[in-house]
């Protein structure tokens, strides 16, 4: 996070314990969770060196039974960013994508993205792009010319309606505009939404109650580790009183169906 990390540490209210690679797989296998290792790319925006693609997949091949792996890419760089996604997937293997449009400073219906969202339902793996709110930035002067706008979920629904076979994962419950993420996502069948970085005692009403009914089919466990700790997160879903049925949809079988793993 280089310069962003005192103010989103900031921002969640947690000092961030600095683990090797090894030493987190063995919190994911104490746990029995499988993670997504996310790259980043934001360096036309930010100026920061990306987690790269190979780094993400190297993780995955050193610990194959708890993590899977999502690239990035910068859409500002064009072809560039086409085709290094093509080569995430098709040679080292990462299941997704990973986005974020406050970060790299584009608006998810902005056209210099659709290029990578074609490839992406060409190569038949899912989209997940951040929506609402980022500790990214909070609290620096001017947010650290962070625009929370380009995050609104909104944009993603122009997104779902022009790729219908592409898979949108609108990642985080996504305040302030909560409504807006339920309304997208129950009107259009190939968009998902990811818990992560919400403790599920503070989902919104409107969330709770989407889980328990008509989105139970395409809500995603998430953590957002290590901002937020898989004991306390599946310790504040059980305070939901969601069924057997949901938890197992939404702890497990939903992304095994998301990702294409077999059962």
């Amino acid at each position: 996070m280089g310069r962003f990390g005192p103010a989103c540490e900031a921002y969640f209210r947690v000092s961030l314990a600095r683990h090797s690679v090894e030493e987190m797989a063995a919190v994911f296998r104490s746990a029995d969770v499988v993670g997504v290792l996310l790259a980043w790319d934001a360096e036309t925006a930010t100026g920061l060196p990306p987690v790269t693609n190979d780094f993400i997949a190297s993780c995955v091949r050193a610990h194959p039974d708890v993590f899977f792996g999502f690239a990035s890419v910068d859409p500002h760089k064009g072809d560039a960013a086409v085709a290094e996604l093509e080569r995430a997937v098709r040679f080292l293997g990462l299941r997704g994508l990973k986005l974020h449009p406050t970060a790299q400073a584009f608006r998810a219906d902005d056209e210099i993205a659709y290029p990578i969202y074609e490839t992406a339902q060409a190569l038949k793996v899912p989209v997940t792009v951040h929506t609402g709110t980022t500790g990214l930035g909070a609290g620096m002067p001017g947010g650290g010319s962070m625009k929370l706008e380009w995050s609104r979920p909104i944009h993603l629904d122009s997104v779902a309606a022009d790729f219908p076979d592409l898979q949108v994962v609108m990642a985080h419950p996504a305040w302030p505009w909560q409504d807006e993420q339920l309304a997208v996502a129950l009107h259009k069948p190939n968009v998902w939404i990811d818990l992560s970085g919400w403790s599920p005692r503070r989902f919104a009403p409107e969330l709770v109650r989407e889980i328990k009914g008509r989105l139970q089919d395409r809500v995603l466990f998430g953590t957002d580790y290590p901002f937020l700790g898989h004991e306390q997160w599946l310790s504040a879903w059980e305070a939901l009183g969601c069924s057997d049925a949901i938890t197992e949809k939404v702890l497990l079988s939903n992304a095994q169906r998301l990702l294409g793993i077999a059962r």
